[in-house]
């Protein structure tokens, strides 16, 4: 194998770091095996796309893990016929996948140059069903609720305007609470009633916005 061995490396990626994570649905599974990681990282850290850590985008922003991507895409459960929103485009590779999973996606991405670059990876794989969406998610007016809801930031608190957006039969995937200590729920709509479900312990940097306030010492 070569470091240019991409198709060898996603086979890896899947196999030695993704599904002993407990990412078992097959749907993603086929969809991080096929799908060309290598595409959506930055060209000086193109040879590191399959390696488990997070990469580097503008910003300060940063490419989730594969294990933490496909943890949280098993999380949703996505069908074929589910509407997305995902809250946090970065650099599209999860956006991908997304679109692969589902019938559409609206993606938000705080950075206008993150959004047009994510936009280009996208159509140069042939995925059209994702629109990317140049708005903060604190401010963005919608009216619209979607069956699935993926945060790729992390939250101190759930914000309610997220809640909001979730049809009565949705659910959300977030990772919140305290660095060190975070934790993936997965938030469901059910009769009315919001369920809240420990998934799996992670690290993640905030989402500009949802961080905790600072705390005053005296």
């Amino acid at each position: 194998m070569t470091m240019l061995d991409y198709a060898k490396l996603r086979e890896l990626m899947v196999e030695q770091q993704v599904r002993p994570w407990d990412v078992l649905d097959p749907r993603v599974l086929d969809v991080l095996a096929n799908l060309p990681r290598e595409a959506f990282v930055d060209a000086a850290h193109r040879t590191l796309a399959y390696t488990d850590i997070p990469l580097p985008l503008a910003h300060g922003e940063s490419m989730l893990k594969p294990v933490v991507a496909g943890r949280l895409l098993h999380s949703l459960g996505l069908s074929p016929a589910d509407h997305v929103l995902e809250i946090g485009t970065g650099s599209g590779y999860v956006s991908a996948c997304l679109g692969r999973l589902a019938r559409e996606v609206v993606s938000l991405e705080r950075h206008a140059d993150l959004a047009d670059t994510a936009r280009a990876r996208l159509a140069a794989q042939g995925i059209g069903n994702v629109n990317v969406e140049a708005a903060d998610a604190f401010s963005w007016a919608n009216e619209r609720r979607f069956s699935a809801i993926v945060v790729t930031g992390a939250v101190d608190a759930i914000p309610q305007r997220f809640l909001d957006w979730l049809q009565p039969d949705g659910r959300m995937v977030v990772v919140r609470g305290r660095s060190p200590a975070m934790e993936a729920v997965r938030v469901r709509n059910e009769h009315g009633v919001q369920r809240i479900e420990s998934l799996f312990e992670t690290d993640l940097p905030y989402l500009v916005g949802a961080a905790p306030a600072p705390a005053f010492e005296f």
